[in-house]
């Protein structure tokens, strides 16, 4: 089992930043793939990015195209904790951000396939 716990979100102006953390609790971090989700009100919760281990201290990172170049997914293994950088924030990132973990390494643009989730974090970007 793993537990997951979002911190983070908050208000922040169009054109500021934001990091979102997410810790882990349970079995093995570093075994895991992990995304960050998100839902906007009234809308289907969607992919954002997610980050999968491919080797020797090597992880390999997806970016949906409307935050590629604004938002970066990292981890830091030693303290069980998936991070993800908002930079360059527009209104249309507002949402509830999820931190989700899964044991698959493919198809991780699929929500579906995600065991585990956190509550969520507001954001909200003004404009």
């Amino acid at each position: 089992q793993v537990q997951l716990a979002e911190s983070g979100g908050g208000l922040v102006q169009a054109g500021g930043s934001l990091r979102l953390s997410c810790a882990a609790s349970g079995r093995t971090f570093s075994r895991y793939s992990m995304a960050w989700f998100r839902q906007a009100p009234g809308k289907e919760r969607e992919f954002v990015t997610s980050v999968r281990w491919i080797g020797v201290n090597t992880y390999y990172a997806d970016y949906a195209d409307s935050v590629k170049g604004r938002f970066t997914i990292s981890r830091d293994n030693a303290k069980n904790t998936l991070y993800l950088q908002m930079n360059s924030l527009k209104p249309e990132d507002t949402a509830v951000y999820y931190c989700a973990a899964t044991e698959r390494q493919r198809d991780l643009r699929l929500r579906s396939l995600y065991d585990y989730w956190g509550q969520g974090t507001q954001v909200t970007v003004s404009s």
